[in-house]
């Protein structure tokens, strides 16, 4: 009895009878397996993505901007020209006018159409709403995020050309009515003297802005800090595309002109002359030249004057001028100091 049911339970545990038992899971498992575990997966992975930490280089937003200003006195500088002919002084009092509306075809061609400004496609910087990166997807370089929203770019256009216009206007026209109103309690004084309060709270703004954009490299003014439009690279495999070679060159030789320019004038020609003759090749025009002429003009004098001591011949106003010109001329023949004229050697 013991024996049939050891059997029994050795041919029920053999693989054979267990292979022929067990149940094949369903072909769809592994993918309802992955739907349940897939959101506790991402509840682990993404927070660490989300942190990514990104350094935008400050000298790149800062030059993108120098790059954006110089572009559009480049196009103002155009557009005045195209008025050239016109009455002096006309654009003068629509200067205004005139910096809003190529602020605003800066920015309708490149912001309003999702394209970064010429200073910013320069430096391969773009704008990101960073108010829409607190819910990311899938995330490689910490570059991705979309582009300002349709409110942002309006705003974005409001604040730069709009409250720029608004504002130079203002400084004007209060400026204007401060000069001719000389009562101090009129509106006007009070009005300017909010603006003049409402100007330093905004310099001030400006200013630790600046620190906090120094610090982070987020925010270059307070404009896309409250908008929220940071600048970040549009591709992270480009540098920026702006070489500073010829720049530096052009800046170097005008620094070396504008010393030529200012030392020239104070130099003395004769003396410079007499200073390098002993190195020219040219050794015998003092020596073996003709003793008749002035050794200045190369001319016959009329009225001879004798330098002293070398007693050599020079013209009357040539000698007078050089003489009173500098203290220390020197013989344009033998190179020795002219101490004075010899008034009464006079060659007829």
């Amino acid at each position: 009895m013991m024996r049939e049911t050891l059997a029994t339970a050795s041919s029920s545990s053999s693989p054979s009878s267990t292979a022929t038992n067990v149940i094949p899971p369903a072909e769809a498992a592994w993918v309802n397996t992955y739907e349940r575990l897939s959101p506790r997966w991402k509840s682990f992975v993404l927070p660490s993505q989300s942190a990514i930490p990104i350094v935008i280089s400050r000298v790149n937003q800062v030059d993108a901007a120098r790059l954006d200003v110089e572009m559009s006195a480049m196009l103002k500088e155009q557009l005045v020209k195209v008025f050239s002919v016109m009455k002096p002084g006309l654009l003068f009092q629509y200067e205004a006018e005139l910096d809003a509306f190529l602020e605003f075809l800066i920015w309708r061609f490149s912001i309003w159409v999702d394209k970064p400004t010429p200073g910013n496609a320069l430096m391969n910087l773009r704008y990101r709403d960073e108010h829409a990166m607190t819910t990311r997807g899938e995330i490689r370089t910490g570059l991705e995020g979309p582009g300002l929203t349709i409110a942002q770019k309006i705003w974005y256009c409001v604040a730069t050309v709009g409250g720029q216009y608004i504002w130079t206007r203002l400084q004007s026209f209060f400026a204007f009515r401060r000069g001719v109103d000389s009562n101090q309690r009129s509106a006007g004084h009070r009005a300017w003297f909010i603006i003049q309060r409402t100007e330093g709270f905004y310099k001030a703004a400006s200013f630790t802005n600046l620190l906090i954009f120094l610090y982070s490299g987020r925010y270059r003014n307070l404009i896309e800090r409250a908008l929220g439009a940071r600048l970040v690279y549009g591709s992270p495999h480009m540098n920026r595309a702006v070489s500073f070679e010829y720049m530096n060159r052009q800046l170097v030789w005008n620094e070396f002109s504008e010393m030529l320019l200012l030392l020239l004038p104070i130099l003395n020609s004769s003396s410079m002359k007499s200073l390098f003759r002993p190195f020219s090749k040219d050794k015998s025009s003092g020596s073996e030249g003709d003793d008749t002429l002035c050794p200045i003009c190369k001319a016959s004098p009329t009225i001879a004057y004798v330098a002293l001591p070398c007693h050599h011949r020079y013209c009357y106003y040539c000698l007078s001028t050089r003489c009173a010109a500098t203290t220390t001329f020197r013989c344009s023949k033998c190179s020795e100091p002219v101490v004075a004229m010899q008034h009464g050697s006079i060659v007829n």
